[in-house]
């Protein structure tokens, strides 16, 4: 059986460990060799980020998130054999692993981070499919060629060097489409590396239940069992006519990923619909001062965000929350498309100064809407406002010096409120 050595990348017959260094870390699958579709999936990517910049903490559990009235962003594998998880209210998360540290996000490294891996990949191939910044699809097809070596010889160094030159793990699933693929690069967290075959494909799936289907959420999955449909050998049992009839469109793609079929090409250029940030307060606040402050740092988050993905936003969008989660969105309509952050946070601004509502609330988000390529965006600045591209200039200066000497190079003032 074809095996492959994860460490010294040796490729080999069937055995435990590698003939050429002994090690365990070791890959073996009929059709390892044959696959070309994979999803590479970081390892509690903002966590991973954080011990490999403080050390100090490599052994302890580790959140990044807000304060005790936020949410977890992401829990290391440490803090998660206790409970916890992302998008879990951070008092939660604390009841659960008390003892844990709780670091609040950096946006910026995070992306420059991402963009490093996403060089990487780069040299493996052009069909990149972004999911966000610390996962993303990729095609393989036809590549064995150009580099000498099979796909997943390719993806096992991507995974190495991630580890040596950037100092963060992922986990390569590896099948024959996006689908499986993506199942695949959960079965062996952290720095794993599984592949599911062509032919154990319904065999793998049959006593799985739905709710690894990607995209079915807490009401989809209700909606499933409802119908009797727990595992995949429920929904094998429905005709396609019959799931239609249940389901609406989605009984289509349902009928097809019950057989594991998923005719989805990797596209480079996935549509993008939006592109936000928020922060939920310790406190409530109708503080404008406090206000204003997040809403620069969100606003240059996104800027981040969308500077990483190479987009840019027609549509900028506020929102607000208040104690008792009643929801505000108001949203202003830009004359050209933009990914700057200072074009953002004035459109935001005002959005605020307009709104007539004192508040408190207890969370702020500031995002972009109706996303484009970035080259269709910031071309001429805003007429009326002499200033803007100067401003534009400077930004992109300041982007410059952020990326060669830190995210905390150059911080604004009202960035500090």
């Amino acid at each position: 059986m074809p095996s492959l050595c994860r460490d010294c990348l040796t490729c080999f017959e069937t055995g435990s460990r590698c003939p050429s260094c002994g090690g365990p870390r070791v890959i073996a699958h009929p059709e390892l060799m044959e696959l070309t579709i994979a999803h590479m999936d970081c390892d509690a990517f903002y966590a991973s980020v954080e011990k490999r910049d403080h050390p100090e903490l490599r052994d302890r559990p580790v959140i990044v998130g807000g304060g005790r009235r936020g949410v977890v962003s992401t829990a290391c594998y440490i803090a998660r054999i206790k409970g916890v998880r992302s998008a879990m209210p951070m008092f939660q998360a604390l009841k659960l692993c008390p003892e844990a540290v709780v670091v609040k996000g950096r946006m910026e490294v995070y992306v420059e981070t991402s963009r490093r891996i996403r060089a990487l990949m780069e040299e493996l191939t052009p069909a990149i499919e972004p999911l966000s910044l610390d996962e993303a699809f990729l095609d393989l097809t036809g590549t064995a060629r150009l580099h000498g070596a099979p796909p997943a010889v390719m993806l096992a160094r991507l995974a190495k060097r991630m580890e040596e030159e950037i100092g963060v793990s992922g986990s390569i699933g590896l099948s024959h489409n996006k689908f499986l693929a993506k199942i695949a690069s959960d079965l062996d967290k952290p720095r794993g590396f599984a592949v599911i075959g062509r032919a154990e494909t319904a065999d793998f799936l049959r006593d799985r239940p739905v709710g690894m289907i990607w995209g079915v959420g807490q009401a989809g999955q209700a909606a499933l069992n409802a119908a009797g449909i727990r595992t995949f050998a429920d929904l094998r049992r429905w005709d396609q006519k019959a799931l239609m009839t249940r389901f609406g469109s989605m009984g289509q793609r349902l009928y097809h990923l019950a057989r594991g079929e998923d005719a989805r090409r990797v596209t480079r250029d996935r549509a993008v619909k939006s592109i936000s940030s928020e922060t939920t307060f310790s406190e409530d606040t109708a503080d404008r001062e406090i206000l204003d402050g997040h809403i620069w740092r969100m606003s240059e988050k996104v800027s981040d965000r969308a500077k990483a993905q190479d987009r840019a936003g027609r549509v900028v969008v506020l929102k607000l929350k208040r104690a008792d989660f009643a929801l505000v969105t108001r949203r202003h309509a830009l004359r050209e498309p933009t990914q700057m952050a200072d074009t953002i946070y004035r459109a935001a601004r005002a959005l605020h100064e307009q709104l007539g509502q004192p508040g408190p609330w207890r969370l702020l988000g500031v995002g972009l809407a109706e996303i484009v390529p970035a080259a269709k965006g910031d071309l001429s600045g805003d007429l009326l406002d002499p200033d803007s591209r100067r401003r534009a200039a400077a930004e992109r200066a300041t982007d410059a010096i952020r990326a060669r000497f830190g995210a905390d190079a150059i911080r604004k003032g009202r960035g500090l409120r």
